[in-house]
């Protein structure tokens, strides 16, 4: 049996990573579950060497090797088939006094980058490919690169440059980041919404604004790709809601067949960015084309295995369990 670990890296409760722990153990893969962000110092202690004589020798021939301890379970980190970055806690920012900020900042490089620069290990995906493609701008142009049609879309300040793109089209407004947002105190979502050139004022000016040509959708897909295989579903939302995430309890799934030329662009796509993961959003309309939104690069995806019946836990379990040495 292959002793090698799998690191899973995620926050506390995190049913979807529990679904693959589940998987992985079923198949007798030793897996090492931590939170970075709340667990190092303690209880994850790092013992990392590299160097003359300071790492085991590797297939690739060296890098880093030593031990990471989480409580009284070790693992080899010359020896880690593959890590799964999901949800992890961020590195604490240390906004007390000088020296828990300096430390704050030595663990976040010291542990996030040991497990960053692991030899021969697959990354699901790699925390620095996922923060790269995070950002909206760069999914756009990748998008177009790829071959996939995008909608026509305003990144802008300007309150003039916002009302004239809004009067050439029907236009939507969405927010560049999805962060934790308060309304009187509750947590509240910021979805795509419907903007009109009557409603643009001089607020656009205080940040950068994503305007974006409203398609006219008849349903929308999400498309979870993992490494080269591509699970899709049909999302059908109740008429006039323009982003289904506001309407959960309304939805209804089934899976669809992916179409190869955008098959092909999903994994393009993800070979950009350096990932082995993606969740996609498209409209769909209809005439049957999909219109590229967004993807995100650690999206959720266990919900939508439920309720349309993909087998993507499985896909993710099969990925980490062969390692890098099948996904180069």
């Amino acid at each position: 049996m292959d002793g090698r670990p799998v690191l899973v890296c995620t926050e506390y409760e995190d049913a979807t990573a529990d679904l693959v722990i589940a998987e992985l153990n079923r198949r007798r893969v030793p897996v090492l579950r931590f939170d970075p962000g709340r667990d190092f110092p303690a209880p994850v202690v790092l013992a990392a060497r590299i160097g003359a004589g300071g790492a085991s020798r590797t297939k690739s021939g060296g890098g880093w090797g030593g031990r990471l301890m989480v409580g009284e379970r070790t693992a080899d980190l010359s020896a880690v088939r593959a890590l799964y970055h999901r949800r992890p806690s961020p590195y604490p920012t240390g906004s007390g006094e000088q020296a828990a900020r300096f430390a704050a900042q030595e663990n976040r490089r010291g542990l996030g980058g040991v497990l960053g620069a692991l030899p021969g290990c697959l990354f699901l995906s790699h925390p620095q490919a996922i923060a790269r493609a995070e950002y909206k701008p760069a999914q756009l142009d990748a998008g177009t690169r790829v071959g996939l049609m995008v909608p026509a879309t305003l990144i802008t300040n300007d309150p003039m440059e916002a009302k004239a793109f809004c009067a050439a089209q029907p236009t939507i407004y969405k927010p560049l980041h999805a962060g934790a947002y308060e309304v009187e105190g509750e947590p509240a979502g910021i979805w795509a919404a419907p903007v009109e050139a009557v409603e643009v004022d001089g607020a656009v000016s205080h940040s950068a604004h994503l305007f974006q040509a409203q398609v006219p959708k008849v349903a929308d897909v999400r498309a979870v790709v993992v490494g080269e295989q591509v699970f899709s579903a049909r999302i059908t939302a109740p008429p006039g809601v323009v982003d289904w995430r506001a309407e959960y309890q309304s939805l209804t799934y089934e899976p669809v067949a992916c179409p190869d030329g955008i098959r092909g662009a999903l994994v393009r796509f993800l070979a950009a960015f350096g990932l082995n993961f993606g969740a996609f959003d498209f409209a769909v309309t209809a005439d049957g084309a999909w219109w590229f939104l967004e993807c995100n690069p650690n999206g959720q995806w266990a919900w939508l295995e439920d309720a349309a019946g993909l087998p993507i836990t499985h896909a993710i379990a099969d990925l980490l369990e062969n390692g890098a040495g099948q996904h180069e």
